[in-house]
């Protein structure tokens, strides 16, 4: 018997056997006119995962969190992604919430225009590479490596061979070969200097820090360091090597970094007031 055969007969049986026991009737009701009695699960139609706001005229994709440890309704504009969020208690209704990002409309459209314009991994975009503006240069639609060298006036080049259409994929990979070359190297001498040994270095495209370790002493970083001052990326090396002695911002993990990175406070505050910028590339 094939296997549609074989359920049609079982679910045969099982109506028959209810019918036997009593437990299933046939009634007429208004919603089920001339239908089975049955016990429905009733779902309710998912929650929106955007609410938008129109503000003098421009539409504004709002995203909706529910948290449950949020005790009041919150609106924030990331500075890294341009997502603008509204954060709910679990108990808040959706259309309170909308009124709420309503009120202040005024306030997003403020906090998006402060942002700064993205720049895409494009032909002729300028892109920091160490700190160092470059510009995007695709020399050649035949596949190659992408190197950095000087165009003829002087101008820095990070240099693309390959079709148009995986320009911007080439320098995104470029950039993060780049990052994790560094970064290996600055932990490396830092470790050594601590007397540790990190499990392992991850590169990522990290929003919310710069970079971690965990307490199996895994490093991970974001590959946008490398689009900063070489100080920067080797006081973050720093930072978080200093972690495999100190998993705390205590005085004695403090301590630890000024010993790997005499000087810390210049790189650390750098990043503190243009880590942002660094976001708007790629």
């Amino acid at each position: 018997m094939s296997p549609a055969r074989h359920l049609r007969a079982w679910l045969a049986r099982l109506f028959a056997a209810a019918r036997r026991t009593g437990t299933l009737t046939r009634s007429r009701s208004p919603a089920y006119n001339g239908g089975m009695r049955v016990a429905l699960l009733r779902r309710s139609a998912p929650e929106p995962t955007h609410v938008t706001v129109i503000h003098a005229g421009t539409c504004y994709p709002v995203a909706v969190r529910r948290r449950a440890a949020a005790r009041r309704i919150t609106l924030r504009v990331s500075s890294a992604t341009g997502e603008i969020v509204l954060t709910l208690p679990e108990g808040t209704d959706l259309a309170t919430a909308q009124r709420f990002a309503d009120s202040h409309g005024a306030w997003i459209a403020a906090r998006v225009a402060k942002l700064p314009q993205r720049v895409a991994f494009e032909p002729g975009a300028v892109v920091p590479l160490r700190g160092v503006p470059h510009r995007i240069l695709h020399w050649s639609t035949a596949s190659g490596a992408t190197t950095v060298t000087t165009a003829p006036d002087g101008t820095p080049v990070i240099a693309v061979s390959c079709g148009r259409p995986h320009v911007g994929r080439r320098v995104r990979d470029f950039l993060e070969a780049e990052a994790r070359s560094d970064l290996t190297a600055a932990v490396a001498r830092h470790a050594g200097a601590l007397g540790r040994t990190p499990r392992r270095l991850t590169v990522r495209d990290t929003r919310s820090r710069w970079g971690s370790c965990s307490a199996a002493g895994q490093l991970n970083f974001s590959w946008r360091l490398i689009l900063a001052p070489p100080e920067v990326l080797d006081y973050l090396a720093a930072h978080e090597v200093a972690h495999l002695a100190e998993m705390n911002h205590s005085d004695r993990f403090w301590r630890v970094v000024a010993g790997l990175y005499p000087g810390y406070e210049a790189p650390e505050a750098w990043l503190k007031r243009h880590g942002t910028e660094l976001h708007r590339y790629g």
